[in-house]
């Protein structure tokens, strides 16, 4: 497959793993990338700048293919040390990073100077267009069914991919919703260059997630995750676990007069990796995106990637195929 971003990314196929705290480890980013997608290894899943130095330096000795670093920048009391972070990534001969978050435009502009490519996550077209302006090689967009978090627009991959692809002129890589190559297919249609997937890989053999805990998530339909932090401005989708409904029960007491106080205890980080590492899925937040109802198995990577660019190449053979009398009809 031949898209702008396989080219950019010098990548076989236009599949991206979504860049997953706590999941995003060498293990999950060579698996990714020795399948022929690009894998991403998480900054925030290491606790310190020097596990993040070892790990990078794992993931080279994993594969020769490219991979990715993924910094997502949160305003926070105590920020983590951005700034050594990315000379990390810099020195350690990384040449892609994914951003996300509220991204100052000298650390774009410093990593384009050092020959990184961006690929930075966007909510909206309007966050697209800035993040252009400041001059990232590739846009990301979450659609409203992504696990994460999704904006405040609520604006879901149908409309919002196309209207990406209209309003910008580098590569759009389209997320949210999507795990199989229906919808590699169709964001290929919509205009998208590629696809990101966050969910759909911690479904995989290689995921560094307990088996009691996919075990959950493969059971799961597209109705059983839940939107919290909505009156704080900052809305997450996760899996609906005992967590996560406790969490919407305070929102539901508290109203407009929520602070993040309220719920800090019940949404910490630390919690959620330890469901993903005990197999207790109701120890902490999971999160977890739409397409759990499209998912059935727990393929590896190889595996995966390789099934969903022969479901894409199907998928858009028919949709071709349309066109000639009766072909559809079948």
């Amino acid at each position: 497959m031949r898209t702008r971003i396989t080219e950019m990314l010098g990548i076989r196929y236009p599949i991206i793993q979504g860049g997953m705290q706590w999941v995003g480890t060498a293990e999950m980013a060579s698996a990714v990338s020795n399948a022929g997608g690009l894998g991403i290894l998480g900054a925030l899943t290491q606790p310190t700048v020097e596990h993040l130095a070892r790990e990078i330096e794992r993931c080279h000795g994993m594969t020769q293919r490219p991979f990715g670093v993924n910094v997502t920048m949160l305003r926070t009391v105590n920020p983590p040390p951005y700034e050594r972070i990315f000379r990390t990534i810099v020195d350690g001969g990384v040449r892609i990073v994914e951003t996300a978050g509220n991204v100052p435009e000298e650390v774009f502009r410093g990593l384009k100077e050092s020959g990184v490519l961006i690929l930075h996550k966007c909510t909206s077209v309007r966050h697209g267009l800035a993040a252009q302006r400041r001059g990232v090689d590739v846009i990301s967009i979450d659609g409203f069914e992504c696990a994460g978090h999704p904006g405040e627009d609520d604006v879901p991959g149908l409309v919002l991919i196309p209207a990406a692809v209209r309003a910008l002129s580098i590569p759009i890589i389209a997320s949210g919703g999507i795990a199989d190559g229906r919808g590699l297919a169709a964001a290929l249609s919509l205009g998208a260059d590629g696809v990101n997937m966050g969910t759909r890989f911690v479904l995989t053999q290689e995921a560094p997630v307990h088996e009691s805990v996919k075990q959950a998530l493969l059971r799961a339909t597209e109705r059983d995750t839940r939107v919290i932090m909505r009156n704080l401005k900052n809305s997450a989708r996760v899996f609906a676990n005992a967590i996560a409904e406790e969490v919407i029960d305070v929102e539901r007491r508290r109203g407009t007069q929520l602070v993040y106080e309220d719920i800090q205890p019940l949404v910490a980080g630390a919690r959620g990796r330890q469901a993903l590492q005990s197999g207790e899925v109701d120890a902490g937040l999971v999160w977890a995106g739409m397409a759990l109802g499209l998912i059935d198995d727990i393929p590896s990577c190889d595996e995966l990637i390789e099934r969903m660019v022969r479901e894409c190449r199907s998928h858009l053979s028919r949709a071709l195929a349309c066109f000639l009398p009766e072909a559809c009809l079948d």
